[in-house]
């Protein structure tokens, strides 16, 4: 499947810009778009979400892990495991996630 940018679906969840970019039988990418005061609490999914960041400024929390992330950090964080996201700096990060999220189609 390919999807060219000019048909990359933008969509919102709770609050939050992003870009679905591409949908397969077992996963999906997207391209958040977060500003500041985007920030994501405490949550779990069914998913293993895997992410790159393009730019801007982040701090990731992970069970009982803290860090920050900037422009050419990733991370991957396994199904069900709770896990939270602030935006210090806006910026673009790009999310993979395994199955696909229905909850962002």
């Amino acid at each position: 499947m390919i999807t060219k940018k000019e048909n990359a679906k933008n969509r919102q969840f709770k609050g939050v810009s992003f870009d679905v970019l591409a949908v397969g039988l077992q996963s999906m990418v997207t391209k958040m778009n977060y500003k500041v005061g985007d920030n994501v609490p405490l949550h779990a999914h069914p998913n293993e979400q895997s992410g790159y960041v393009i730019s801007g400024k982040y701090r990731i929390k992970v069970g009982d892990l803290s860090e920050i992330l900037t422009s050419g950090d990733s991370y991957s964080i396994p199904e069900n495991i709770e896990h939270a996201w602030e935006v210090i700096e806006e910026g673009e990060v790009i999310d993979v996630f395994t199955p696909i999220r229905q909850d962002y189609l």
